[in-house]
């Protein structure tokens, strides 16, 4: 997905259209409720088998992203990037449908790399 933001990048800059490649965090999806046998209601429960999910984000935070970079003049200066929610909230400010700010990245460094190793830079 992302060689293919890059690819969408270099044809459609020429024509001010911006291409971007956009990931979440630790996704709390209709199939991770389903994983942990929780609901949107009881979501913080799934916590119990992963601490990891106490960190989740919903869909909605990426789509906040989405519209965030929809709505920047500056977007094509991130044009053919990688990015992920946990640097475009510090950027433009948006919270999660529930008012929290999850940052995945964090969450890697503090208690995932040091069993996973480092999380990586976005492009």
């Amino acid at each position: 997905m992302i060689r293919l933001a890059v690819a969408q990048a270099a044809e459609l800059k020429p024509h001010g259209v911006a291409a971007v490649a956009i990931t979440p965090g630790f996704l709390r999806s209709e199939a991770m409720l389903e994983h942990f046998g929780v609901t949107e209601t009881n979501w913080r429960d799934g916590a119990a088998q992963d601490p990891n999910f106490a960190h989740s984000e919903t869909p909605a935070y990426l789509g906040r992203a989405v519209v965030a970079l929809a709505a920047d003049p500056r977007i094509m200066a991130k044009t053919g990037r990688a990015l992920a929610t946990w640097g475009l909230y510090q950027e433009y400010g948006f919270t999660d449908a529930d008012g929290t700010q999850p940052d995945f990245a964090v969450r890697w460094a503090k208690n995932l790399e040091g069993q996973y190793g480092p999380l990586g830079d976005p492009l």
